[in-house]
């Protein structure tokens, strides 16, 4: 069952309108034929419309003009451009207009039929991808935006303006802040949302094969080049490439890039010809890119094509007052991942507090580390300020929630405050709590405790713990 019901066609030649009206309605289209531009806004308003057919030249009101506005007032109508007078750079303008497709005149009955069988397939991707997003929401929050403060939603309402248009944005800001995730919002929130979001770390691949990767090669260009291959910026043709850590690009790769961004073609290694890609480019970096201009490891031209618009993220200890929200978040998908049973509820106040004191070096990141840790860790309904890493609480102020307290070492005067003391007890109780959740098996107990065999074999010595004993308690 086609998903396009509805089709406006208009168009001023009767030839047109009556041809499109008849094979529309042979393949069970219900359509509807104006012939000039203001009675096709007319018609979009009176009804809802799946699809409109426009010609770029009519009478009182261009094609273009007609895009535009019926776009702006219908966001979800799928419309396709007609001319006999075209060229490339209307057929440009009128794609960046949101037009799905263009068709140059004279055409043959059959190419609009195809075009609105690709449209209807990008509807589907669509759908499909709103479906499944939207059936995720109430059980896996994970990996949306969280947070409330007012430097994240300043940020939020920056990616809101700048998804819809194909700009090339660079994402900076600390390691761990989510800069990917901001990429991702961007590209769910713009018209490429049914298309590919491929993401690609410029650091972690070899210099020597950072432009195959990209770009592709041909069959023989190297060694080891036994067949031909596909680069990232074809497999994201017609949606986005998440360049992270560009700053890493080899001189040789910049190049290319740059005239990806300012042509939109590639030319894979080892061929002669060259191909046209349709990509929005989203770029990340955590070192200062106008340093490295400088210093001449990256190119002046390159960075102001990539720096068309900054999004800074903003570290964690920026957004304090998101890091609660954000743990428990964390604590409900390690509850999942994990299969806890019973479930963690929580924090305490004081396990609260120490997390929302502490720096957050490593950002998003290392808060989720500390939360899977603390998840594995905690031996009753709610995290305990023990559960949490020693580098937490040496951090805190001493007091009520300080490290003496989160070891159970704090006196009723306050005065025992023995930091040595204190990260003793918290060690063997750490010990204890893996040997409990791994039943005793201390090569498992190593490996949640992130220590050596030898060296667990030795603290349990050190610390007089009987394995069998803490098994039967967990």
């Amino acid at each position: 069952m086609s998903l396009f019901r509805t089709i406006l066609v208009a168009d001023d030649e009767p030839s047109i309108r009556h041809i499109l009206t008849l094979v529309l309605t042979d393949r069970g289209h219900e359509v509807r034929a104006v012939a000039d531009g203001d009675e096709a806004l007319r018609e979009l308003a009176a009804r809802d419309y799946d699809v409109l057919l426009c010609d770029v030249r009519m009478p009182k009101k261009d094609g273009l003009s007609v895009l535009r506005e019926a776009l702006a007032a219908h966001p979800g109508l799928t419309a396709v451009v007609m001319s006999a007078y075209g060229s490339q750079e209307q057929a440009l303008e009128a794609v960046a207009a949101g037009a799905f497709d263009y068709v140059q005149k004279p055409f043959k009955p059959e190419e609009i039929v195809f075009v609105l069988r690709k449209a209807e397939e990008r509807e589907r991707l669509v759908r499909e991808n709103r479906r499944l997003k939207e059936a995720s929401l109430p059980s896996a929050p994970d990996g949306h935006i969280l947070g409330a403060s007012a430097a994240l939603q300043a940020v939020l309402k920056q990616v809101a303006r700048l998804a819809p248009v194909d700009t090339t944005v660079l994402i900076s800001g600390e390691s761990g802040t989510g800069k990917e995730l901001i990429a991702r919002e961007l590209h769910s929130r713009s018209k490429r949302a049914a298309m590919a979001f491929v993401a690609v770390n410029c650091g972690a691949i070899p210099s020597g094969l950072i432009e195959s990767e990209l770009f592709g090669h041909a069959k023989g260009a190297f060694t080891d080049a036994r067949t031909a291959k596909r680069g990232l910026f074809a497999e994201a043709d017609g949606g986005t490439l998440f360049l992270d850590e560009v700053g890493e690009l080899p001189l040789s790769a910049q190049v290319k890039l740059l005239r990806v961004l300012q042509e939109g073609e590639i030319r894979p290694v080892g061929e002669s010809r060259v191909e046209k890609v349709d990509v929005r480019v989203v770029a990340a970096t955590l070192r200062d890119l106008t340093k490295l201009v400088e210093k001449g490891e990256f190119r002046e031209d390159l960075y102001y094509r990539l720096n068309v618009v900054n999004v800074r993220m903003p570290p964690l200890r920026e957004r304090r007052e998101d890091v609660p929200l954000l743990a428990r978040s964390f604590i409900s998908r390690f509850n999942r991942e994990l299969n806890r049973e019973p479930p963690v509820e929580g924090l305490t106040p004081e396990a609260e507090a120490i997390l929302t004191a502490y720096a957050w070096p490593g950002n998003v990141r290392e808060l989720e580390n500390a939360m899977e840790r603390a998840v594995l860790l905690a031996d009753g309904p709610l995290i305990l300020p023990a559960n949490l890493p020693d580098r937490l609480w040496a951090a805190s102020p001493p007091g009520p929630t300080g490290p003496a307290l989160a070891a159970g070492s704090v006196q009723q005067d306050g005065t025992d405050l023995s930091l040595k003391r204190a990260i003793r007890e918290l060690e063997e109780s750490y010990i204890r709590a893996a040997l409990r959740r791994t039943k005793g098996n201390r090569t498992r107990a190593s490996e949640l405790l992130d220590i050596s065999h030898r060296a667990l074999l030795y603290k349990i010595k050190e610390y007089g713990i009987d394995p069998d004993a803490e098994a039967e308690r967990g």
